[in-house]
């Protein structure tokens, strides 16, 4: 029997749709994705959100609030650069114009788009 393969899958979400760039609603939001991911990773694959690249670099580069320059200047462009290095995407939330964004630029670069957990197959680690 073949071994499935692992994938990297990219988690895309809501991060401040819906929230008013309120601290603790998007904080939610970055939980949702967080607790997904670890999902993802007890199913045996290696999750990733772009904001785990994004927001420490977007802090290291002296961003002073959500939606400013520094702070547009990467959050979406290395979440969209990220998705070249994944095999999949995971949309999960609702709307979400940066997660759709992702899904979009993830089927013009061939990656697989699942729409819900249960499409993806448990893998052995």
């Amino acid at each position: 029997m073949q071994k499935k393969k692992s994938l990297l899958i990219l988690v895309a979400g809501p991060y401040r749709s819906g929230t008013n760039d309120v601290p603790e609603r998007i904080e939610a939001n970055v939980r949702a994705m967080n607790e997904m991911a670890l999902e993802l990773y007890q199913m045996g694959h290696m999750p990733v959100l772009g904001e785990w690249f994004a927001l420490p670099l977007i802090e290291t580069a002296g961003s002073k609030e959500v939606g400013d320059e520094i702070f547009n200047d990467i959050f979406h462009p290395i979440a969209v650069q990220l998705i070249d290095h994944c095999d999949a995407i995971l949309r999960i939330g609702g709307a979400s114009s940066g997660a759709d964004e992702m899904v979009n630029v993830g089927m013009q670069k061939g990656k697989i788009i699942f729409r819900n957990k249960s499409e993806i197959v448990v893998v052995a680690r």
